[in-house]
């Protein structure tokens, strides 16, 4: 029989079988997250299962990110709900203000190689750039894991993406993954797993490859791994995939999802021009430390356009610390920038920076769907920071590629 991709590497170990793609296992389960929006859901169920305490609460932690701090009376009964979970049942917590979810379980160490990890928030294959096997899963599903720590799996096929080449200056990850998406589609990955390879990937930093990861369940995905030889899990040389996937980075161009499906993608260029009222830095996907010195490298002495709000996002309070200490907050807040709560709330629509009607937004999150962030009027596009910096810069959507920061003339 053929080797094994790491989806079946891990779901193998989990259930102390044999399994490969198709198969149904039972698994342990080494690592449960809750969120403030969808973790409420989760405890009702499993109470209503009757369940008294969670497996291991070692292995149970619960961050508020969504709504925080909250904004009325539901959502701060929905605080205290959780609160009183976490006080029952000792598990790890996170308090609102602390950082996105994904974010804070990636610094603290709570994932690792070879893991199952399972969440009730749809990004939870972000942790696929740790070579961790992790998931977003429904309140049922979390729920049953709380009580008895197992969960079935169905074994997914593999999809194998090679990036092949050199990546020009003015993209970076964002683009990359937003051009896969618009290659495979919205349902191209449906509850399959992908693995990344290439030379790319042996040469940039981890938030680059969380940044690819994360964005895995837009075209379906069940989970994804960027592959390097420091990942600490690796699939077998004989591996079987479903397909594999051959992607240029050398001729790639900064990328840009059109409303309002994240696979809706085109060259930046197909939409240069048009007017924007709003740019947002920031989120699990592009909130990262490395992210903000690319735009404060863009707009560094300069202003936002007349008529730009720039929201910043940071990922984690960890974050925002190291932006202040080393001078980005200054320069954001000088070029125009207004600082949010590092969390979830300008993304998911729940708290600030909601457009007005018709309102054109660009922004470094992860999606663009009718309503997401709060107005189902507004338009958002999805891009690099590289290219949402050029855009609050310009006022108006922008080829980064044309900064002299990249090498371009400017306009």
């Amino acid at each position: 029989m053929a080797g094994k991709t790491i989806a079946e590497k891990i779901l193998s170990q989990h259930s102390g079988q044999d399994v490969h793609a198709g198969d149904v296992a039972l698994c342990d389960v080494d690592a449960v997250m809750m969120h403030d929006a969808n973790g409420p859901i989760s405890v009702r169920v499993f109470r209503s299962m009757g369940g008294e305490k969670v497996f291991d609460p070692k292995k149970v932690t619960v961050i508020f990110d969504h709504c925080c701090p909250p904004s009325n009376e539901k959502l701060a009964n929905i605080h205290a709900f959780m609160r009183e979970f976490v006080r029952e049942q000792g598990v790890n917590f996170y308090e609102g203000g602390r950082g996105v979810c994904h974010q804070i379980m990636v610094e603290s160490g709570r994932v690792k190689a070879g893991d199952l990890v399972i969440g009730t928030d749809s990004h939870t294959c972000t942790y696929g750039a740790l070579g961790a096997l992790s998931t977003g899963l429904g309140a049922t599903d979390v729920a049953t894991v709380l009580k008895g720590g197992k969960l079935w799996f169905r074994v997914p096929e593999t999809i194998r993406v090679n990036l092949n080449g050199e990546l020009p200056p003015y993209c970076s990850a964002k683009d990359i993954i937003l051009n896969v998406i618009g290659t495979l589609g919205a349902d191209g990955g449906n509850y399959l797993s992908i693995e990344f390879y290439g030379e790319y990937l042996e040469k940039v930093s981890r938030a680059q490859h969380l940044t690819i990861t994360n964005m895995v369940v837009e075209m379906g995905a069940k989970c994804g791994f960027t592959c390097h030889s420091g990942l600490g899990i690796a699939a077998d040389a004989d591996a079987s995939y479903l397909k594999t996937v051959e992607i240029d980075l050398s001729t790639m161009e900064p990328a840009v999802a059109k409303p309002h499906t994240v696979d809706n993608v085109c060259p930046v260029t197909e939409v240069e021009g048009i007017e924007i009222q709003q740019a947002v830095l920031g989120s699990c996907t592009n909130g990262r430390l490395e992210d903000f010195e690319t735009a404060a490298r863009i707009l560094g002495g300069k202003h936002v356009a007349e008529g730009v709000r720039l929201l910043i996002l940071p990922a984690s309070e960890t974050i925002l610390k190291q932006m202040a200490e080393n001078g980005i907050l200054s320069t954001l807040i000088a070029a125009g920038g207004i600082i949010c709560t590092p969390g979830c709330g300008v993304c998911v629509g729940t708290l600030g920076g909601v457009p007005a009607d018709g309102e054109v937004v660009i922004s470094s999150t992860n999606r663009n769907f009718k309503g997401r962030m709060g107005n189902n009027k507004a338009m958002i596009y999805l891009a690099s920071p590289e290219t949402v910096a050029a855009s609050a810069l310009k006022g108006k959507i922008s080829d980064p590629k044309k900064l002299p920061e990249f090498g371009g003339a400017g306009d």
